[in-house]
């Protein structure tokens, strides 16, 4: 789509003059020009002159009014549908001119259009997230869109595979392709729509900076085509709204050579250790040494010659070597300055102190903490976080974290939940190949994290707990555009907050702010839980097993020794769409030559009370498993 064509002009123009949206007729110039089908109309200033439109049309004729601000015309009495001829265009103009219920609107005119082909009614729309960019939706339209609700999102641009997908998703998916003696309507149609609003080089994305929302309800489908029949246009306010830029020299290196140093620092620096020893800043050097911390320790301090056994140094100017990793554990005020005079020494700074932006008193400082340690040459992890667990780098911020390098990497906004991740993770077996608590995220993001770790070949699989993302669509287009193919487990803080209350349209009413979240699992490769415990429970299936997209787990064998059990397991999973079959002739008769005992079955689910399990003094369950294994193959066994 070309950007300086007329209708782009005309979206420009909208925004300029402070309209809040487009009229009709300027919507379906819009459609029309994105190649979205819509049905011949005009625009006219009378009754007389609609009359004239119609005449050069063919009919059934619908007439709507064009009322700035208006954006259900039906309530208001301004929309005639099938009407016959001309003559009845120009009465149903004065009827409806006429109606009450217009009289608290401008009508600025009347717009005139052939019916479109019977057919289906479906609604297409779009939105522009706060956090995520632009957004498509797929639903059954009409008057009900609201009350069924029946609807799927995705993220743009999208795929025709996710537009076939969200087709799938709907619960009335089976009209498509017809029911109850109607035929199928023309899915490559729809799909063609939904493409042209919100796949690449779409409407949406040509005209982000424009388009706030846009309802194209309904689009009638028929076995022959779709039309567009109604659209509404919210317009996006204008912002000024400026970026502050990111630290450049470092965004040149790779991934692992960026953050090295965040998880393998040869050097740390401890700002905020004092000589008496009672500070949060002397715990963290005496939980470095017994981690088992192999590298410089430089306590920073004006006065001391030592500090906790350590050569103290009065700056981060003044250290033998570079800093890898600075923690700074001082007043937030004073933070900004120690790292603007580091003249270029240190590499990263976790600021574990508050008071920054998480505070309303507090930007300010957090925006020249920003600017000072990156014209020094520093980014900064935080600040308002715990830091960084690193079992390669000899790096801690719990007591008795585990050393055992593990491959499983976290990215967590909230330093206590790290902690109880590491910790229960410590007790079930997970062990991680680093956790990084990122706090306010003023400065390092989820996103370059999640870069890190994709590139990390100790890393396996990956997890986050987050509460808000910044940069959204890097973040989800970073997740989507993996070719490494970890799978990413996401833990989301404050799903709850209320969505958009004043949303214009029926896409903002639907669309919710977990819609966006929902649609990045369905799109990329991750998966959303809703528990710490279930969190850490995916991670450690992860950490033990390889995915194999290519075989996934269908058929399943339960073994065990109570029936009641082995009845609520093969329920559970035929929920979850696994298959417990029983076996076929084969696994049958090579199970019967064991001779169990009677009350054993071996259909499937295997059930052996406690008589059968003694046999051979237990060994009879490996000749059981043996039989499986070699004769049902099943995708996994569940005991």
């Amino acid at each position: 789509m070309n950007e300086l064509n007329s209708s782009r002009q005309s979206l420009i123009s909208a925004q300029a003059d402070g309209r809040l949206s487009l009229n009709e007729s300027e919507g379906k110039v819009l459609l029309a020009e994105a190649g979205i089908p819509v049905p011949k109309f005009g625009v006219a200033k009378s009754a007389e002159e609609a009359e004239r439109l119609a005449a050069q049309m063919s009919p059934n004729y619908a007439v709507k009014v064009i009322a700035e601000g208006l954006s259900h015309k039906s309530d208001a009495g301004g929309v005639m549908l099938n009407l016959a001829h001309a003559v009845a265009v120009g009465e149903a103009i004065r009827r409806m001119g006429s109606d009450p219920r217009l009289s608290g609107h401008v009508v600025e005119g009347w717009l005139v259009e052939e019916m479109a082909p019977v057919g289906r009614e479906f609604m297409v729309g779009g939105l522009n997230d706060p956090t995520f960019g632009p957004m498509v939706m797929v639903g059954l339209g009409g008057i009900f869109v609201e009350v069924f609700e029946d609807i799927s999102v995705r993220m743009c641009p999208i795929t025709k595979m996710d537009a076939e997908e969200m087709l799938d998703e709907l619960r009335g998916a089976r009209i498509i392709d017809g029911i109850r003696g109607e035929g199928p309507i023309n899915r490559a149609a729809l799909i063609d729509i939904m493409l042209r609003l919100g796949g690449v080089n779409g409407l949406l994305e040509n005209n982000i900076d424009c388009i706030k929302e846009v309802d194209i309800n309904p689009v009638i489908v028929s076995g022959k085509g779709a039309f567009a029949v109604d659209a509404n246009f919210i317009l996006s306010e204008i912002t000024n709204k400026k970026t502050v830029p990111s630290y450049s020299p470092a965004l040149q290196l790779a991934p692992l050579d960026l953050f090295k140093p965040l998880f393998e620092p040869e050097t740390i620096a401890i700002v905020g250790a004092s000589m008496k020893g009672r500070t949060i800043a002397n715990t963290f050097i005496r939980r470095l040494v017994d981690f088992g911390y192999s590298g410089n320790i430089y306590p920073i301090h004006p006065k001391a010659t030592k500090i906790e056994g350590f050569i103290a140094y009065p700056d981060l100017a003044s250290t033998p070597k570079i800093v890898d990793y600075a923690y700074l554990a001082i007043g937030a005020a004073a933070i900004p300055d120690i790292l603007g005079n580091s003249c270029g020494r240190v590499r990263f700074a976790q600021v574990i102190s508050s008071g920054f932006a998480e505070v309303a008193q507090g930007t300010e400082v957090q925006s020249e903490l920003i600017k000072k340690a990156h014209s020094a040459g520093v980014r900064i992890l935080g600040p308002n976080c715990l830091g960084t667990y690193s079992p390669r780098g000899g790096l801690t911020f719990p007591e008795a974290a585990p050393q055992e390098l593990g491959n499983i990497g976290v990215i967590a906004q909230s330093g206590g939940l790290s902690t109880d991740i590491i910790k229960r993770g410590q007790w079930r077996g997970l062990r991680f190949s680093g956790l990084v608590t990122i706090g306010n995220s003023a400065d390092i993001t989820p996103t370059e994290l999640l870069e890190y770790y994709f590139a990390d070949p100790q890393t396996k699989a990956i997890g986050l707990y987050l509460e808000d993302v910044k940069d959204g669509k890097v973040f989800a287009n970073t997740l989507r555009s993996d070719v490494t193919g970890k799978p990413v487990v996401l833990l989301l803080g404050g799903r709850s907050t209320q969505g958009r209350l004043a949303a214009a349209s029926h896409t903002g009413a639907l669309a919710s702010d977990y819609s966006a979240w929902q649609s990045l699992e369905k799109q990329a490769n991750c998966i959303i839980v809703a528990t710490l415990n279930c969190f850490i429970d995916v991670l450690l299936a992860l950490q033990s097993y390889d995915l194999r997209p290519e075989k996934p787990t269908k058929n399943v064998t339960l073994f065990g020794n109570g029936g009641g059990s082995s009845v609520v397991g093969a329920d559970i999973f035929a929920n979850e769409g696994l298959d417990v079959l029983p076996f076929k002739e084969e696994t049958r008769k090579k199970l019967e030559t064991l001779n169990l005992p009677p009350g054993t079955s071996i259909i499937n689910p295997v059930d052996t009370p406690v008589r059968t399990l003694q046999e051979k003094d237990g060994w009879v369950a490996g000749e059981i498993l043996d039989i499986i294994y070699d004769t049902a193959q099943p995708d996994a066994i569940a005991m």
